[in-house]
């Protein structure tokens, strides 16, 4: 089993009777709570906001770029993990605790997303002991996960 078929196997949990899949993947930040990293439902993944901490749990507060960098690992991984690509994304909610980050978020958020950019919201937030949070929703192809 190649590594990107036991990542999605991994992802791809049990569909609740409802319809939703959670998502979870040991190659991002584990939930902080009782929450899902990502949920598929409909055709479309919804990715809980990520923020800068590893896959081991440790927290990141060094620079403002490895904190942004890592959130959006984070978020790939899980969209991997979905059989998802966080360059579908159709909606993105970044949030800053300082809005003097934001040309620098937009910088590193072109090395994650192309265009047609998805919509955005930014927001500044008071975040626990980090500089940037982003949440956002992935179009799914329509047949399912891709293949590789």
């Amino acid at each position: 089993m190649s590594d990107s078929q036991q990542e999605r196997q991994e992802g791809q949990q049990r569909q609740g009777a409802d319809g939703r899949r959670p998502v979870s993947t040991t190659e991002a930040a584990p939930p902080a709570g009782p929450y899902s990293q990502g949920v598929v439902f409909n055709g479309v993944l919804y990715l809980a906001g990520q923020g800068p901490v590893t896959p081991d749990g440790r927290l990141l507060t060094g620079a403002f770029a490895e904190q942004a960098h890592q959130v959006f690992r984070n978020l790939t991984a899980v969209a991997k993990a979905a059989g998802g690509d966080l360059r579908r994304a159709v909606r993105v909610g970044v949030f800053l605790t300082d809005l003097s980050d934001f040309a620098e978020m937009n910088e590193i958020y072109r090395e994650y997303f192309s265009e047609p950019f998805p919509v955005r919201t930014t927001i500044q937030s008071n975040l626990p002991g980090f500089a940037i949070e982003v949440d956002a929703i992935v179009a799914m192809d329509a047949d399912g996960p891709a293949e590789s």
